[in-house]
């Protein structure tokens, strides 16, 4: 405990964290008036209207609308072909469809935070799904009513699909106009400057996710700019910074603020009417792995750092099911490929080759042939030509693929056989790219995580650029998925794909 020429008792940690740099007025973040209300230009009344907080209302009463609408129309036409049309069909429809919308509000569906996030916005979606569904069946037991199994076994599916298919609309306009500028939350990030340039650079390039910084306050001494966004001040500035330049959102960054600190700022943060988010020194770690435990007085994260075996179990139904429908419905283009392949060039219509599995487990993948029988050995020749960097080989003029080949590779006609491996379970729908076996022996430790779950058909590199990016930034997505794969993820993936595809984007 300090006394201060003002008489006024502080604990020496205030004094200390109000003795660090400063180009504002001074003032205790403990105190009821932390900052002084002046007049800025972007603190008018007009300036202050939030463009996040009305995108983000919009954005949930639109798809609360879309929810509510198409809900109302699948239901009225699955009960149609039983009862006819009927107010009772009506009421029963209006019911449904107020039931799924306040069950996707339940599940988090229309929460600010969930705003633009795919994974999230998915499984709030699904999980309301599901719950209307075993809703619909409890009432059908209980009080003895006749449910036409049409509207739980086509109509809720047909719903999903529908409401999936507008929330991606709807998400793909939000990121775009984010990415023009609009909408996005105005942020303010604090900390030391190496952790505050590795945020900033990383919210400059995500514009998606709605943070736009508008300045830095840092620990250290005349820095003019950080990063291209300018330095508005010390540690002790952030809460005048804040109210002067009308933040929405502080980030704290590194470890300069901590402890009682970090407690008086959102103190003084809830005074100026701005968020506080604090971001945790751990990388590549989505949402449903962290934990917040109270302990003790303290907020522990925890970090999942194990997938459930429920999740495995999901993973491997959901795999070999879709696995096995997908190869029935692809067996034509297999077919009529495998006969362009076999007729247009020498050699067998099928590619067996040797590569690395789950926990470095090997097995034959089965693809379709792009290239002349002889591109093993004038693979050597070419090594020097790659395109990419890292390990992985490619070229986009490769003069070993055939013409068909081309076509089948621009397209990933060629992969299709892989379902094969995917019903057998040596892979799986989606993970990283099964290596060869030269590769892994070329390994640094930290790459070797991939191989900690079954290599896949698709991933999260495919649908990020495909063959167009680096070796270290597909490494860097293989290992991120490897973290924090999900069921909802990697329906999100296959979706992506399916887009991925069709435009054949970074295929060669």
């Amino acid at each position: 405990m300090t006394v201060t020429a003002d008489g006024v008792h502080r604990h020496t940690d205030d004094v200390d964290e109000r003795r660090r740099p400063a180009r504002q007025p001074r003032r205790s973040w403990a105190s009821p008036q932390p900052f002084i209300r002046r007049v800025t230009p972007f603190n008018t009344p007009d300036a202050l209207t939030s463009a996040w907080a009305t995108v983000g209302k919009d954005y949930a009463r639109t798809s609360a609308l879309s929810d509510g609408m198409l809900a109302l129309a699948v239901g009225a036409l699955s009960l149609l072909p039983a009862h006819g049309l009927t107010l009772g069909v009506v009421l029963w429809a209006s019911l449904g469809s107020i039931a799924f919308a306040g069950l996707v509000l339940v599940f988090g569906g229309y929460r600010p935070d969930h705003l633009g996030d795919g994974p999230g916005e998915l499984q709030a979606v699904l999980r309301a799904g599901l719950a209307l569904a075993a809703s619909l069946m409890a009432v059908a037991y209980l009080l003895q009513l006749m449910v036409p199994r049409l509207a739980v076994v086509v109509g809720i599916p047909v719903l999903l699909v529908l409401a999936l298919g507008q929330r991606h609309l709807h998400r793909t306009r939000l990121h775009r106009d984010r990415t023009a500028g609009a909408g996005m939350r105005r942020t303010l990030v604090v900390g030391d400057a190496a952790s505050s340039a590795r945020l900033v650079g990383d919210l400059v390039l995500a514009p998606h996710h709605g943070y736009l910084p508008v300045g830095v306050c840092l620990a250290e001494r005349d820095r003019g700019a950080l990063e291209g966004v300018p330095v508005l001040g010390g540690l002790a500035d952030v809460v005048q910074v804040v109210a002067d330049h009308a933040v929405e959102t502080v980030v704290v960054s590194g470890s300069e603020l901590s402890g009682d600190a970090l407690r008086r700022l959102s103190w003084a943060l809830g005074r100026a009417g701005a968020q506080l988010v604090v971001a945790p020194d751990i990388v590549e770690v989505s949402r449903p792995r962290l934990t917040v435990r109270p302990t003790a007085g303290l907020s522990l994260l925890e970090v999942e750092v194990g997938a459930p075996r429920h999740r495995l179990l999901v993973k491997s139904v959901l795999d070999r099911t879709f696995g096995f429908l997908l190869l029935m419905a692809a067996s034509p283009v297999i077919g009529a490929a495998a006969l362009a392949v076999a007729t247009t060039s020498p050699g067998g219509a099928f590619y067996r080759q040797e590569r690395v599995g789950l926990d470095g487990t090997t097995f034959t993948m089965w693809k379709l042939r792009s290239m002349y029988i002889d591109a093993e050995e004038r693979r050597r020749a070419l090594l020097e030509k790659s395109d990419r960097d890292g390990l992985m080989f490619k070229m986009r003029e490769d003069p070993r693929v055939t013409r068909v080949g081309r076509i089948l590779r621009r397209y990933s006609v060629d992969e299709l056989p892989q379902l094969i491996n995917v019903v057998l379970g040596d892979m799986s729908l989606v993970g990283p790219r099964p290596p060869l076996l030269s590769e892994v022996s070329q390994y640094a430790d930290p790459v070797g995580r991939r191989l900690h779950v079954r290599p896949g058909v698709t991933g999260l590199w495919q649908v990020s650029g495909r063959a167009d990016l680096s070796w270290d930034e597909s490494v860097r997505l293989d290992l991120r998925y490897v973290d924090n794969w999900s069921v909802a993820m990697d329906l999100t993936i296959l979706w992506k794909t399916g887009r991925a595809v069709v435009r054949g984007s970074g295929a060669y």
